[in-house]
């Protein structure tokens, strides 16, 4: 995959990760960013995993607000498992580095950075919700194939087989733009189905 200089995450003296925890990035998120953290809004790793959150709570909120019938169908321990795979696997994590561009300087990535990357490609696949993201192999040799394992929750009413079918490309694009990462495979299991946040009404309304 081509080396792109553009990579999103730490650059050479940023730190690796977010500095913030979870909680102490969702209690940001309810502030809605108020008052302003520049540590948090300058960090790339923290924005991807507000980007997360977002996303989360998108589907979440309404079902709260929601009578209970639409509730049980997204059971809130799921919600609560997502945001916990989101800060857990947001940690920096390995790190994974680029082709040798010809000189004395190391470009790596972070394998938390990966999982960001994978994270947006559900974000921008309609109907996918990434439940966790794991990154088989040795991924500190450049040009080791590597296996990626990612459980995902596709929208009520979205055709699983095409859906999935988008999810792929999106990665693959996704990775190959800002990885050299050499990947040998990719699993996706589907274990759950939820509801979109425009469909919660329609629950209700069937009761």
């Amino acid at each position: 995959m081509a080396m792109n200089t553009d990579t999103p995450g730490p650059g050479p003296g940023e730190p690796d990760g977010c500095a913030h925890g979870i909680d102490a990035l969702t209690d940001y998120l309810e502030r809605d960013m108020l008052p302003a953290d520049p540590s948090i809004d300058e960090s790339p790793e923290c924005q991807r995993i507000l980007r997360s959150l977002r996303r989360v709570r998108s589907l979440a909120t309404p079902l709260l607000e929601a009578d209970e019938a639409a509730v049980t169908a997204l059971d809130q321990d799921w919600i609560r498992g997502i945001m916990e795979n989101i800060g857990r696997e947001a940690k920096a994590g390995r790190d994974i580095p680029f082709a040798a561009s010809g000189d004395d300087a190391a470009l790596v990535i972070t394998e938390g950075t990966v999982r960001g990357l994978v994270r947006g490609a559900g974000d921008r696949t309609p109907g996918v919700l990434v439940g966790r993201c794991v990154l088989e192999g040795d991924v500190a040799v450049v040009g080791e194939p590597i296996r990626l394992h990612v459980t995902v929750s596709i929208g009520w009413g979205k055709s699983v087989a095409e859906t999935v079918s988008l999810f792929r490309e999106e990665v693959a694009a996704s990775l190959q733009q800002h990885t050299d990462l050499v990947v040998a495979g990719l699993d996706v299991v589907v274990d759950d189905l939820h509801f979109e946040a425009d469909e919660i009404g329609e629950v209700g309304d069937d009761e």
